[in-house]
């Protein structure tokens, strides 16, 4: 496995409960500012085999960038189940609810 790709997981497996990260936030904190897309990919490859919280990574805009209604939904009611308030058209408040790593 990959160094970036190690770094990937252990940032998303670090995000707390209730708080969100962005795809590039995320891509920036394992030290490639500009591999948001490697984000995305590394999420929907590995989030099952490593356990991933993957329904806490959102777009840059704080918005679900799933388009498939039915996994829209499941990560819509995940952060939900969270405590995090997902407006109808699937946006979150990034200043309410961005983590920020140490």
């Amino acid at each position: 496995m990959q160094p970036f790709t190690m770094r990937v997981i252990e940032i998303i497996k670090q995000i707390p409960e209730g708080r969100v990260m962005t795809y590039g936030q995320v891509a920036e904190q394992a030290g490639s500012p500009r591999a948001a897309r490697q984000v995305v990919r590394i999420l929907h490859a590995m989030s099952r085999a490593h356990r991933l919280p993957w329904h806490r990574v959102v777009n840059a805009k704080g918005q679900i960038a799933i388009k498939d209604i039915e996994g829209r939904e499941m990560q819509e009611l995940y952060l939900r189940s969270e405590g995090v308030e997902v407006d109808v058209d699937g946006s979150i408040d990034l200043d309410k609810y961005r983590h920020v790593p140490e």
